[in-house]
Parts: C-alpha cells; structure tokens; sequence
C-alpha cells in the first residue's frame, strides 16, 4: 500500500499532463488521472519488470485519455475555454492586454482542434513527442512500434496539423 502510494505521488503530475494533453479540460483530466491509477492498482501483477514504469504509465493513460473522449464525446467540451485549465496552461496572463490573451485563446483553441481531429496513432505520437517531450526512441517503447514508424508518424501528424491551420 505504500509503494503503491509513493508511486501515485511520483507519477501522478506525469499521468495529468499526458491526460491533460489529449482531453484539454482539467476537470476530466483528473478524472481520468484517477481511472489510470485505479487500472494500475488492479492490474500491477500484469506489469512486466524488465519494462519501465514510465513507459507502462503512459500508455495506460493515453489509452484511457483516448477512450474517455471517444466513450464521451468529449471532442466538443474539450474544446471549450476550461477557465482552470486555459488559466493553469497560461503563463503570465496578468502581463498582456486582453487582445493578446483573446488572440492566444484562439491559436491554443485552434490547434487543439487540430490535434483532436489527427488519427489516433498520430495523435497519440504528437501528444507523447510536444506535450511530454519524449524522444522517438521512448515513444517507440510506449506505442510499441518501431522508431521509422514513430517518426513517420510524426511527420504526418505535422503535415495534417498544418493543413488543418492553413486552410
């Protein structure tokens, strides 16, 4: 019980960006933070120790982020101005003019859309390489897939993303 409490307190800022990352809404962040250490609780003898923690960690949370959004349409909500959120991603708001953090707003709003609409691998690669810095080599381990494919998917989640915020 309390390794399983000193893991929770280790990871669990990890396990929120990643969740964070793909929901865009803090609230169901949280929530979905909560369900992927619950699933980690019950099912930690399916662990294999050679593995890393982190690894495992992420890829139950982006498979419960993505899950979520599609089991509740979250596409939609996610997309609105979650004042906690938006505010906690935003750094020195009190600094700029009301027109600069409308205008942020609208990008941040932008290519979360953008992002949201990538096919899921894309998706899933784009959220562990930009929102939680992995190399290709640490994505490749999580999505279980070979560096060439990460990086391939990686170039097309950029393509797609810059179609989606030129047109």
């Amino acid at each position: 019980e309390s390794a399983f409490r000193e893991l929770v307190e280790t990871y669990q800022h990890m396990v929120f960006r990643v969740c964070m990352g793909v929901l865009h809404n803090s609230s169901d962040a949280d929530d979905v933070t909560q369900e992927v250490f619950i699933e980690v609780f019950r099912s930690v003898q399916k662990f294999r120790s050679h593995a890393k923690i982190s690894t495992w960690l992420y890829r139950i949370a982006l498979n419960k982020s993505l899950n979520y959004m599609r089991d509740n349409r979250q596409h939609k909500r996610a997309l609105q101005a979650d004042g906690a959120g938006m505010e906690a991603l935003s750094l020195h708001a009190s600094e700029r003019t009301p027109l600069e953090v409308l205008q942020e707003k609208e990008k941040k709003e932008a290519l979360e859309k953008a992002v949201d609409a990538l096919p899921e691998r894309q998706k899933k690669a784009f959220v562990l390489s930009k929102y939680e810095d992995l190399s290709n080599k640490e994505i490749a381990r999580v999505m279980k897939l070979s560096v060439s494919s990460v990086e391939s998917l990686l170039f097309r989640a950029k393509q797609n993303l810059q179609k989606s915020l030129l047109a």
